[in-house]
């Protein structure tokens, strides 16, 4: 037999890291001692207070059920202040917050609901790869806009202005930014908000990335009108070091949840009511958890700025977010080789931007989701080598 993938499928691929994650695999088999330092899949655990409140409450055969599609009063409510505290956000929790699990959910709900053939939508260059891949799954045809250096990282919203975007449904944000660590700013989004509200397009920004090593978490919904125009997407994954518990919310106007909720419904049964509940406690942690966490990341970031510069590579000191963007230095063609080259002589895997798209690949990135001392081991290894 011979079964022939749905054309849906196209040209979406097996996702980057997958398939790196299996040549690791294969190395480490063959018992070389590869250091990953690509994946920002956060190495700590969540405060001890939540893993208990998980532990207590998985204990009451009550809490075993299916759950609401919708998440328990609870969950939204936490998320609901957690937005007020830290952002100036006012949201209703029964109607403007939809708990996801995981805010990656939400990209594919989002597209599913509002993109099909015909439709098209705006993705940044370097960006995300899942806003791509998703986009193709849903048939639409993809726009990118190109993030450049000399603009700070933002679109230029001006260009992008002149151009036919009658067709153009979404268009993905990501602030703070991924790949590149620069930090929401309010006039941009300002600009933005007038800009979608110009051209009739719906504006997602992916918010994952506001507390680490970010003075001033800043959410889109804090502009005036942005609730006409646009939807947030956060998580606990990072801030929280809950990446594994799959715990997200996507925020927005009533009308624009309850649409994506008829897609989301046929394809989950709610989040696990303890995990949940375990996400009330994250929600509900004190300053004192960001500054701690942030400050681990702030000292191995220094070790990173370190390697980076035994690779004579270029970066901003004032990046936000649990990465390290780099400039390559000029012997090498693209990032690619120079990620290649690492791993192979030093058993170091980082990440070549080029995956992100056309305009990363000059460019690499390093996760800061690793001890001090397997930094320093990176960090003596490419010295030996390079």
């Amino acid at each position: 037999m011979n079964i022939q993938p749905a054309s849906r499928l196209g040209e979406v691929e097996e996702y980057y890291f997958s398939r790196k994650l299996r040549e690791i695999a294969e190395m480490r088999a063959e018992g070389k001692d590869v250091l990953n330092l690509g994946i920002g899949s956060p190495d700590q655990p969540p405060a001890p207070e939540v893993i208990d409140v998980l532990h207590q409450m998985s204990s009451l055969p009550g809490n075993h059920g299916y759950q609401s599609y919708t998440g328990i009063p609870e969950f939204r409510q936490a998320f609901a202040d957690w937005y007020r505290q830290w952002f100036q956000v006012d949201l209703d929790p029964n109607r403007e917050i939809l708990p996801l699990i995981g805010s990656k959910e939400g990209i594919m709900h989002i597209s599913m609901t509002y993109l099909e053939a015909g439709d098209e939508v705006l993705v940044p260059n370097p960006g995300y790869p899942t806003y791509s891949a998703v986009a193709r799954l849903t048939g639409a045809t993809i726009r990118h806009y190109e993030l450049k250096p000399e603009n700070g990282w933002f679109p230029d919203l001006n260009e992008l202005g002149k151009e036919d975007l009658s067709r153009v449904k979404i268009m993905w944000v990501n602030y703070p930014n991924m790949p590149t660590g620069t930090p929401a700013s309010r006039e941009f989004f300002i600009e933005l908000i007038d800009f979608a509200r110009a051209h009739q397009i719906l504006i997602v920004n992916d918010n994952p990335y506001a507390f680490i090593l970010n003075e001033e978490p800043l959410s889109m919904l804090s502009i005036p009108g942005a609730m006409d125009v646009a939807l947030e997407l956060n998580s606990l994954s990072k801030s929280h070091n809950m990446a594994g518990w799959r715990s997200g919310m996507l925020a927005g106007r009533a009308d624009y949840l309850a649409t994506i909720l008829r897609f989301k419904s046929n394809m989950d049964s709610g989040m696990f009511r303890p995990m949940q509940l375990a996400a009330v406690k994250a929600l509900n942690l004190p300053r004192e958890w960001y500054s701690s966490l942030n400050n681990i990341y702030r000292e191995r970031r220094q070790k990173v700025f370190e390697l980076l510069d035994e690779l004579e590579c270029t970066y901003d000191t004032q990046q936000v977010g649990m990465f390290v963007w780099a400039s390559i230095p000029e012997k090498y063609e693209d990032g690619y080789k120079l990620t290649d080259e690492v791993l192979e002589k030093a058993n170091v895997f980082i990440t070549p931007g080029g995956i992100f798209g056309s305009v990363g690949v000059p460019y690499i990135r390093v996760s800061l989701c690793s001890t001090t001392e397997v930094f320093a081991e990176a960090l003596q290894r490419i010295k030996r080598t390079f």
